[in-house]
Formats: C-alpha cells, sequence, structure tokens
C-alpha cells in the first residue's frame, strides 16, 4: 500500500506545468501503486542502476570487510557494475559528475526527452555532519 502522503504528492504533480505541459495524467489517486521490481524487468533494471548510484555516492566501493586485507568479490562486482553503467551514462552526457544534477541542457522539454535523467537531491533542512563532508571541503 502506497503511503497516503506519497500518494498525494505524486498526484499532485498533475498540478505542475510539467506535468500538463507534457500531457502527462492519472486517473485517479487509485491508479497509484507499489510495484515489486522482482516482477517486472523494467523495474529490475532501474534497481540496477539506482543501486549502482547509491554504491558510488556513499563509497561502498571502498569497504573492506573487518579482518580482511582485501575488498570482497561482490564489492569488486558492484564497482565494475557502476562503472559500465557510469560508461554508457558518459555516452550521453561526456561530462557526467554522478554528484550533480545533469541539467536541461537548454530546453525544458528535454526533462521528458532525455534517455537518462539524474538529479541531486538536497534536503531543505539539512544539517552539514563533518564526518561525512569530503577530506578536501572541511
Amino acid at each position: 500500500m502506497v503511503n497516503q502522503h506519497t500518494c498525494d504528492f505524486i498526484f499532485n504533480l498533475l498540478n505542475s506545468k510539467d506535468f500538463k505541459n507534457a500531457n502527462l495524467f492519472i486517473h485517479s489517486k487509485e491508479d497509484i501503486a507499489e510495484a515489486i521490481s522482482h516482477n517486472h524487468i523494467i523495474l529490475q533494471c532501474l534497481d540496477l542502476i539506482i543501486g549502482s548510484m547509491e554504491f558510488r555516492l556513499n563509497e561502498k566501493h571502498k569497504a573492506i570487510l573487518e579482518g580482511k586485507e582485501r575488498r570482497g568479490k561482490q564489492t569488486v562486482a558492484k564497482e565494475k557494475l557502476y562503472k559500465h553503467i557510469n560508461s554508457h551514462i558518459r555516452n550521453v552526457y561526456p561530462n557526467f559528475n554522478i554528484g550533480e544534477t545533469t541539467g536541461i541542457r537548454g530546453e525544458i522539454e528535454n526533462r521528458w526527452n532525455h534517455s537518462y535523467r539524474h538529479w541531486k537531491f538536497i534536503l531543505n533542512n539539512k544539517v552539514a555532519n563533518d564526518q561525512y563532508r569530503p577530506k578536501n571541503k572541511k
């Protein structure tokens, strides 16, 4: 069951200028539903892409298990997957920076036309924590 707040947010996107200009619509809130990605190949692919981005953004590619000298096989495999996906994204965005929004490249319609879009999410009430700040930016 979709969280009511999430459902309302998604449904209210219909009121946005971008949705109206793109001719997108949702008939009713009942049309908004959760999906189990394991049952949908496209959602599985999306899970892989998002997971690889999260893996890299959170520096999990550097993880070495306690008591080990090297990274585990799964960590190495996930990093290879990230690099593979990243190389394809760089065909669309040659100077792609995983930590930044891809932008619209001059045309608002590109939000719907680009084959890959990437947003940097920033909380409105964020609080800086030096523990997670890159060492060269303290």
